[in-house]
């Protein structure tokens, strides 16, 4: 009999319980996404970790998802994800020469070079935190989201006056309760306001990495094709703010809500490092990522088969508590758990290369921020933090906080 696919809450209202209602049912879970999309969830670590290094599983829906290359699904809310034309959605030759083109944006030392860039970022943002009038700040849109964003936007060439669109409409790709309609609408604005980027740094070329794109060349001397560039924008501009910006919310909730930990770090028992590792495992960033595709028909060691052409959601926020890989106390945050492995970064060939740059930030920003505000907690006269609305995204899109 043909499992009943789970329904995926569209809002995220309760992301890791549902990642555990996905356990029973073997190593994969039909499940099905808004939009009538149906898909297989792995349920917990090494299944997905397995599938996300098959050079046998695929991105290109246009090669490999039977749905979209019939037109279905086109006008919905997926296009945003799986209908871009960058190293995200490209499979084989094509994702290699992508990601060769993209990768020496995010080397070890362009990457530690931001470092003195980050640290003043920070030092700013948390000078106009101490100078709120009743010591309260909301943490996501005081500090969070504008560190990440701005790093990201400054790297690109993002001129000042469009990183609140920037932000924006980044934001509104992770909002997984938008219509259709709305989903299409923040998808046009992208690529328009990305063209418009495009042809100014064209016009002045700068020293930043949208000229430097501009300019790249594969080692067959052809560059990126006008649709690949803008969609290649999208792809890093997204990743650098929205993954950021959860990491750091995330990892300064799992503080303040568990005392005895920030009391590790803070002791100096437990490395920084620690912090953002644990939350990446505990609380990362992306719960679920759409989209993959089996090649061909993929039989798992539990016996369940992967048919050709079925589609295939990644499941980071299962695998993190899974505790076949993590133990009975998988879903507790503990800094002093000696295996953090996660998968939040993705695993294989399309491991995210912009994870150096993400542990940076949080690096940076972390210490530095209860540094300045050691009595930082909860701000209890507010309505608690509230979680984004989004089965994608995993932080909070409101973060209510106390500084003394």
């Amino acid at each position: 009999m043909e499992q009943q696919p789970i329904v995926i809450d569209p809002a995220g209202r309760d992301i890791h319980g549902e990642a555990e209602s996905l356990r029973p049912h073997g190593s994969v879970a039909p499940v099905e996404l808004p939009g009538g999309i149906r898909a297989w969830a792995p349920t917990g670590h090494e299944v997905l970790k397995r599938l996300l290094a098959d050079d046998r599983v695929s991105k290109d829906p246009n090669q490999h998802w039977p749905a979209w290359r019939d037109g279905r699904f086109r006008e919905s809310w997926i296009n945003t994800w799986v209908g871009v034309t960058n190293m995200f959605t490209a499979y084989g030759t094509e994702h290699r020469r992508l990601r060769k083109l993209v990768s020496p944006a995010f080397t070890k030392r362009r990457t530690d070079a931001l470092r003195p860039r980050i640290e003043e970022i920070t030092a700013t943002l948390l000078d106009r935190m101490a100078a709120s009038p009743d010591g309260r700040a909301d943490l996501r849109t005081a500090f969070a989201h504008p560190l990440p964003t701005r790093v990201i936007c400054e790297l690109f060439g993002v001129p000042e006056d469009r990183r609140t669109d920037s932000a924006r409409i980044v934001s509104a790709f992770f909002d997984t309760t938008a219509s259709a309609e709305q989903a299409l609408a923040t998808l046009k604005e992208a690529h328009e306001l990305l063209a418009g980027l495009v042809a100014a740094k064209r016009e002045q070329p700068a020293d930043d990495l949208t000229s430097a794109l501009i300019a790249a060349r594969d080692e067959e001397g052809s560059s990126l094709t006008e649709s690949e560039l803008v969609g290649t924008l999208l792809l890093v501009l997204s990743a650098g703010h929205e993954t950021t910006v959860n990491l750091i919310g995330n990892a300064v909730h799992a503080l303040l809500t568990h005392p005895g930990q920030l009391a590790l770090v803070r002791d100096g028992a437990v490395p920084w490092s620690e912090v953002v590792e644990e939350t990446l495992r505990w609380a990362p960033p992306i719960a679920n990522l759409p989209l993959r595709y089996a090649v061909e028909d993929i039989e798992l060691p539990d016996g369940a088969t992967l048919a050709r052409g079925e589609a295939i959601l990644a499941t980071y926020a299962a695998a993190g508590r899974d505790p076949r890989r993590h133990g009975a106390d998988a879903d507790v945050f503990d800094l002093s758990r000696a295996d953090k492995e996660h998968l939040s970064f993705g695993h294989g060939v399309h491991f995210c290369i912009g994870a150096p740059l993400a542990r940076l930030e949080a690096s940076i920003a972390l210490p530095a921020l209860f540094a300045r505000f050691p009595g930082l907690r909860p701000d209890d006269a507010s309505a608690p933090a509230g979680p984004l609305d989004s089965f994608i995204a995993c932080g909070f899109g409101t973060f209510p906080v106390r500084l003394v």
